[in-house]
């Protein structure tokens, strides 16, 4: 998502919401130990999302986002991309992000995607969704078909790294989550021009 540092969430906050929200440090399956930050109804949640956010990683906006959902009886956790590189403490505005964006993995933020689950199903939670944000959104998908049991997987678009574009013809690549039963897959959609108008078609 494209927005300045100090926007907020385009979501209303729900006056007088009896909600808690607290700053974590989790840890991960690797040792990995990054910022995490949580909100949840005070008489408990069902549903739990854990929020992805955009590349420059946990800052207000993603806090507010989790505090929106508490208000409206979820659970949720945004959490921190750098804890490997940049440590688990707060940061400022003035965060140079991108040379830790260079130094993750699919594997180090799903690995913390586990551990932002783990923490939502000890308070309680029986569903638990992803949200992700143009970085986060593609890592969102991913974590569909990651082994972390999701009921959802939402991706407020995503990026396309390390997929391969033909030199040939433009096409551009998605992907989509679906989780069929208790099952997680991802599944490959391509769309190409159509030789008719410009139009495309999908396959």
């Amino acid at each position: 998502m494209c927005f300045d540092l100090d926007s907020a969430p385009p979501i209303p906050p729900i006056s007088g919401a009896a909600v808690s929200h607290d700053d974590l440090v989790l840890e991960a399956a690797d040792g990995n130990r990054f910022a995490a930050f949580v909100a949840s109804p005070d008489d408990g949640a069902r549903v739990g999302v854990v929020i992805l956010p955009d590349v420059r990683g946990l800052y207000r906006f993603y806090e507010e986002l989790a505090l929106r959902f508490a208000e409206r009886g979820y659970a949720a956790v945004a959490f921190d991309y750098f804890g490997r590189t940049a440590g688990a403490e707060k940061r400022d505005d003035d965060f140079e992000y991108m040379p830790h964006v260079q130094q993750t993995t699919p594997d180090g933020v799903q690995a913390d995607v586990a551990a932002c689950a783990a923490h939502l199903r000890a308070a309680g939670c029986t569903s638990i969704f992803t949200v992700g944000f143009c970085f986060g959104g593609r890592n969102a998908w991913l974590a569909a078909a990651s082994g972390h049991d999701l009921a959802g997987a939402i991706g407020f678009y995503g990026d396309r790294r390390n997929e391969r574009r033909s030199s040939r013809r433009r096409s551009s690549v998605s992907w989509v989550a679906t989780i069929p039963g208790s099952r997680s897959r991802m599944r490959r959609r391509s769309t190409r021009p159509s030789p008719l108008r410009g139009s495309s078609t999908r396959s």
